[in-house]
C-alpha cells in the first residue's frame, strides 16, 4: 500500500481516513460504520511497516502525521515514543498533536505523562489554541494526580484560553472512548458459525 493510500484508505465513501480520525470524528459514526472503519484501521495498524510510519511522520503534512500517529497508537508502537515526543513539543503541525496525544494515552506509562506535562507547561501559558485539550485528556487518562496540579483552581489550565471551552472531565472521557475504540480495532472478530 502506498503512503497516500494509508492516509486516504479505509475512509467511508468519499471521506478520507484522516478526516474520520480528525477530532475523533469516528465517535460520531453509527456503530456499523465505526466497526467497518475500525476493522480496516486495525488491520492497517498491525501490518504497516515502521518505515512507512517514519516516512509519514517526516513529510511535514498534518494529515500524514495524524494518520501515522493513530496507527502507532492503535498498535502501541512504543519505539516511536521519542519521535512523537519531539513532534508534540515542537508543535509545528496543526491537528497532528491529536494523534500524538492519543499515542501517549495508549502507551500509558509515567514517561508518557512526563511528555504531556512538559507540553502543557510550555503551551498553556501561551494562550494558543493548539492541542492542549487533547494533551490534558490524555494526561487525565494516564495520571489524574499529576493532571490535578494543572487543573486546580487558578492553575495553568484554569488560566488558559482552553479552560472556557473544554471541561477536563469531558476531555478525559473522549480520550478514554478513543482508547476503547482502539482496543476494539485490534480485537479479532468472533468466528462465524
Amino acid at each position: 500500500m502506498s503512503l497516500r493510500e494509508i492516509v486516504l484508505g479505509g475512509g467511508l465513501g468519499p471521506k478520507a481516513r484522516y478526516m474520520t480520525l480528525l477530532h475523533g470524528n469516528l465517535l460520531r459514526l453509527d456503530p456499523p460504520e465505526r466497526a467497518r472503519f475500525g476493522a480496516a484501521l486495525g488491520d492497517e495498524a498491525r501490518t504497516v511497516p515502521d518505515d512507512d510510519l517514519v516516512a509519514l511522520l517526516r513529510t511535514g503534512d498534518w494529515r500524514e502525521s495524524l494518520t501515522a500517529a493513530w496507527l502507532i497508537a492503535l498498535d502501541r508502537r512504543v519505539q516511536f515514543r521519542d519521535r512523537l515526543a519531539g513532534l508534540l513539543l515542537a508543535s509545528e503541525r496543526t491537528f497532528a498533536g491529536q494523534g500524538y496525544c492519543l499515542a501517549f494515552a495508549r502507551f500509558g506509562e509515567p514517561v508518557d505523562a512526563d511528555v504531556l506535562v512538559a507540553y502543557l507547561e510550555r503551551y498553556l501559558p501561551q494562550n494558543l489554541h493548539y492541542d492542549q485539550h487533547w494533551a490534558l485528556g490524555a494526561l487525565l487518562a494516564i495520571d489524574p494526580r499529576r493532571a490535578a496540579r494543572l487543573t486546580a483552581p487558578g492553575g495553568l489550565w484554569d488560566r488558559s484560553v482552553m479552560a472556557s471551552r473544554n471541561s477536563p472531565d469531558a476531555l478525559r472521557t473522549r480520550i478514554e472512548r478513543l482508547c476503547e475504540f482502539a482496543d476494539e480495532c485490534l480485537t479479532p472478530p468472533p468466528p462465524t458459525a
